[in-house]
């Protein structure tokens, strides 16, 4: 009866062999998944580890941190050369391991959300300058009279240039019209004009 129910709960040496070769297979493909924390990282690898282990698979303090360590993906490559670089992996145990690693987890997170309200606190205040400046220059009035004064002072400053160049042209007409006088004609001898106005050419 004892053999019937080993064979039926744990299953036949053969069972029990193929079993043990597919979880090594397992164990030497992990790999952190992307996305994936540290504590589902953990709770997969000790699965793992736990049923090789109960297969018959012993595994050293040392070999398990340098697999964990080697699996993992590069945002925790920082803290991984600094756990090997103290060379105590002989030592830690795999749990422990895993505390440092968490530890390093929630401080990236922590430093990723104040990033991002440093972020957004600086966008907000960028948008409200711009709404603040475009306000003042909408609501300013001292910079509408200001436009309104100078237009009008160009305004008066046409108007005199032009007066100015009209007066111009008549002191010229009536300097024209006084030489004209005293013109001669070679024509018909008569004052007031030259020989190419004379009537007389024109009458011929």
């Amino acid at each position: 009866m004892w053999e019937v129910l080993e064979v039926t709960h744990e299953g036949t040496n053969d069972m029990k062999l193929e079993r043990k070769h597919s979880l090594i297979q397992e164990y030497e493909l992990f790999r952190m998944q992307s996305e994936e924390s540290i504590a589902d990282v953990h709770k997969r690898f000790t699965h793992i580890v736990n049923h090789v282990t109960g297969l018959g698979k012993v595994f050293d303090k040392e070999e398990l941190n340098i697999k964990v360590l080697k699996c993992l993906d590069r945002c925790c490559q920082p803290k991984v050369t600094t756990i090997s670089e103290s060379r105590g992996l002989s030592k830690m145990s795999t749990a422990a391991l895993f505390g440092k690693l968490m530890e390093h987890e929630l401080e990236l997170k922590r430093l990723k959300e104040q990033e991002t309200v440093e972020k957004r606190a600086k966008g907000i205040a960028l948008k409200t300058n711009i709404e603040h400046d475009t306000s003042e220059e909408e609501e300013n009035p001292e910079h509408d009279e200001t436009l309104s004064l100078l237009s009008r002072k160009f305004s008066r400053f046409l108007k005199r240039k032009n007066r100015a160049k009209t007066q111009q042209r008549k002191r010229y007409s009536k300097s024209n019209d006084s030489n004209s006088s005293n013109y001669t004609c070679f024509g018909c001898g008569k004052p007031g004009h030259i020989q190419i106005d004379c009537p007389n050419n024109q009458n011929k």
